[in-house]
């Protein structure tokens, strides 16, 4: 005997999946604010090199051995450029690749930290960048300029909690907000865990060897300030915990990150 369709139960709708990599409003404010800043490279150029020398990173404005240069800023640019560089870029294709490596991890640590936390973070891991870009390039005239040690620094700290079980780089991950707040490994654990390993040998190769990433112009040529992004990338991954709201327990992440295989 066949049911009429009155009579079959109704099936509850199916919740729709959203995307894993959905921009939270957080980090389309950054990318935004980033783009809107690059115009400046429609200025003339006269004006331009004063914007990359006011906001830029110059390691030589803190050196008071040597011969002493008036850097356009004042005193003021020794407190400011240690962020603001890291807002300028040199060319289109630097901000594109900046971009395109923070969208998959800024996204995850924008959902887990907030608007105010995803910030302040972003300009302390860009001030780690440029402190170690400093006590490498003592004397350096080229100003350096890139969000690279803040990208790296995103990547650090999102790869404390990326391969726990539900995560965004699981294999049985959930939806984007889910995905973002499932609880952090300790770093001694994380540490222990092969894939974050396999991840800090491959970053670390990278940069090493390719130095990709941020771009120093001026009178000492273009370079590859790969030194901030180390910098950055260590201040991400120590200082995640600071910066984290998620409760997590120890052997509840780690349970859970060994059995996401």
């Amino acid at each position: 005997m066949e049911s009429s369709p009155e009579n079959q139960p109704e099936l509850p709708p199916v919740p729709p999946r959203e995307p894993i990599f959905t921009l939270p409003p957080a980090l389309t404010a950054y990318v935004l604010l980033l783009a809107v800043i690059h115009l400046r490279v429609l200025l003339p150029g006269d004006l331009e090199n004063w914007t990359v020398e006011v906001f830029g990173f110059i390691p030589k404005r803190y050196d008071s051995t040597l011969l002493d240069i008036d850097f356009p800023g004042g005193e003021g640019a020794k407190v400011w450029t240690f962020v603001t560089y890291s807002l300028l870029h040199a060319n289109l294709s630097h901000i594109v690749f900046n971009v395109l490596w923070l969208l998959p991890f800024g996204s995850a640590l924008a959902r887990r930290f907030g608007a105010v936390r995803f910030f302040v973070f972003m300009a302390v891991t860009a001030a780690a960048g440029a402190l170690a870009h400093l006590v490498t390039h003592e004397h350096a005239l080229a100003p350096m300029i890139g969000a690279s040690a803040s990208v790296s620094g995103t990547m650090a700290a999102a790869i404390r909690f990326a391969f726990v079980r539900g995560s965004f780089l699981s294999f049985n991950r959930g939806d984007a907000e889910a995905a973002a707040k499932v609880p952090a490994l300790p770093l001694t654990r994380a540490l222990r865990d092969g894939r974050v390993l396999a991840f800090l040998g491959i970053w670390f190769g990278i940069n090493i060897i390719f130095g990709l990433g941020s771009i120093a112009i001026g009178a000492d040529g273009a370079s590859v300030a790969w030194q901030a992004h180390i910098g950055g990338f260590l201040a991400g991954l120590l200082l995640f915990s600071l910066f984290d709201p998620i409760p997590r327990t120890a052997s509840h992440a780690a349970d859970a990150s060994s059995r996401d295989h």
